[in-house]
């Protein structure tokens, strides 16, 4: 029997016994002492890119003797007049902070985050209009120091700031996080940044969070980076297999769905889980696919290939979703709660999530540290970009025509590359509700180009399961790129039109709509269009 910890419940019904029978066959490998003596022979027998990316398991406890400098520096900036941080980074170097932004508030006195993990024109120009670059810094975060959208959103922000301050300043107005010896490293001494944050970190971007890359951001708006720590450290003090020892069970048993719900005020580490998970396990055609922020429905609409995971976060307001979990678990449906005694568990959740997707991985036997099928869309968006032409592609497939042909075990991935709004966050809630409700499919959804950063290494190398739907906007505001022959828009353009042709080749079903001008109008027509 799975057995309950304080914060930790399992309702898993039928596969309990089989969870057990895992736990038993793990704690006989000796998995456990194995992975913190950083064993590579836990996931696979050649050691190339797990020996050296194993750091995650200690940082929580190595960055307690940096806090002091942090607080240092987040006390230069308040004292500067920064009225603004913007964060430029993609996927690892992004997500944390954004989980940061949007589960703390900054506080008073304390500047405003904003994370720009984009090139959506309309995005930069919405930033650009309610930031003053004087009283702006920009954080250019990241892990390589090659990313494209990094880099090509700081020679934006760069030409920017050099407007309004001049060549020999602009500098001061820039920090960046990467790793000793990266590009980015060397970029900033040569423009003069004002502080450039290396990282020790032997561990890939989705395992940072408590590296720079997720506690500087954090320290800035005033978030207490010691208690983070503290409580990672406490969860690290006592971590165990059961947690991924349920979750890879149940993929194993068919249950590959990993279905995200969270309290309100703590929703956005669904965003973080979501990449932790799928980048992590989405390869060799196996995977567990992370499925965040679905809206729940009456639970006789979902298939059999669902494991629920409840983050809830005590004195939230749960009553909703409280009842709509009970009758979920009434009906049969494996159930995992996870309990949060206010936000900054999510320091402890990290870290449980890194050590149960680590454990989940050397269960269905994949590699959870590298991401052999991202640079596929990459590669192919330089040749777009270097040939100075965007191809043409079929579009012809409906999502009606798509979804008539699902059946049990499919998913429906929709990949919007707009401006994030209000309308269309409420109008893709409703067309997933309404596609679970007459299909019976699980569906995912992610901005582009971020969630090529996050879900995309699953898209094209996890489990052939997959149905994917672009959404685009007609052409509006574009901006240049210094010292480039395209503009964002073509970059996004090209990223799109990149994706879709690799997702093709690889033989899943795609389908692309334009809804003209940002709108949710579009989205509107697609929900009748399946009715």
């Amino acid at each position: 029997m799975v057995e309950d910890q304080d914060n930790l419940s399992f309702s898993l019904g039928p596969h309990s016994a089989d969870v057990q029978r895992t736990l038993n066959d793990l704690e006989a490998s000796d998995v456990l002492a194995r992975i913190w003596a950083k064993d590579h022979t836990v996931w696979k027998s050649d050691p190339t890119e797990i020996t050296n990316k194993l750091g995650w398991l200690n940082i929580s406890e190595e960055m307690i003797e940096n806090v002091q400098t942090l607080e240092s520096y987040s006390w230069e900036i308040r004292k500067a007049g920064y009225r603004h941080i913007v964060l430029l980074g993609m996927g690892g170097s992004s997500l944390t902070p954004e989980v940061i932004r949007l589960t703390f508030e900054a506080k008073q006195d304390y500047p405003e985050l904003i994370v720009l993990d984009t090139t959506v024109p309309e995005s930069l120009q919405h930033t650009k209009n309610i930031i003053n670059p004087r009283t702006t810094l920009f954080i250019v975060s990241s892990k390589s120091g090659t990313t494209l959208e990094t880099i090509s959103n700081y020679h934006y922000w760069r030409k920017i700031v050099e407007k309004d301050l001049g060549k020999d300043k602009a500098g001061q107005n820039f920090a960046a996080i990467t790793d000793k010896g990266s590009p980015l490293e060397k970029l900033g001494n040569q423009h003069g940044f004002s502080k450039i944050f290396l990282n020790k970190l032997e561990a890939g971007g989705r395992y940072s969070p408590f590296s720079y890359f997720g506690l500087l951001p954090a320290i800035l708006i005033g978030t207490d980076i010691k208690q983070l720590l503290y409580r990672a450290n406490v969860m690290r003090n006592s971590a165990n297999l059961q947690l991924g020892a349920a979750i890879g069970t149940l993929n194993q048993n068919g249950h590959d769905k990993l279905t995200i719900v969270a309290s309100p005020n703590i929703r956005s580490l669904g965003l973080w889980i979501e990449q932790l998970i799928a980048e992590s396990t989405g390869k060799e055609g196996k995977g567990v696919i992370p499925v965040n922020c679905e809206p729940l429905v009456n639970p006789r609409h979902y298939g059999n290939d669902r494991l629920f995971v409840y983050l809830r976060l005590e004195g939230d307001q749960n009553q909703e979703t409280d009842d709509a979990i009970n009758n979920i678990k009434s009906v049969g449906q494996s159930l995992i709660q996870i309990n949060l005694d206010d936000k900054l568990d999510i320091g402890a959740e990290f870290f449980r999530w890194q050590f149960a997707t680590a454990v989940t991985a050397a269960i269905i036997g994949v590699h959870p540290f590298d991401q052999p099928n991202v640079d596929l869309t990459k590669s192919e968006t330089e040749n777009i970009l270097q040939s100075g032409k965007l191809p043409d592609i079929n579009t012809r497939t409906s999502l009606r025509d798509m979804l008539d042909k699902s059946g049990a075990g499919n998913y429906l991935a929709i990949m919007a590359y707009l401006q994030p709004n209000e309308d269309i966050e409420l109008a893709i809630s409703k067309l997933r509700k309404r596609i679970v409700e007459k299909y019976h499919i699980a569906t995912t959804f992610g901005y582009g180009p971020r969630f090529l950063h996050s879900t995309g290494q699953l898209h094209k190398g996890g489990p052939s399961s997959g149905m994917f739907l672009q959404l685009t906007s007609q052409a509006g505001v574009d901006l240049p790129i210094p010292g480039q022959r395209y503009s964002f828009r073509k970059l996004l353009d090209a990223q799109r039109l990149s994706d879709f042709q690799v997702l093709n080749k690889i033989n899943r079903p795609i389908s692309s709509y334009n809804l003209r001008n940002n709108s949710s109008e579009g989205i509107y027509k697609l929900i009748e269009s399946i009715n």
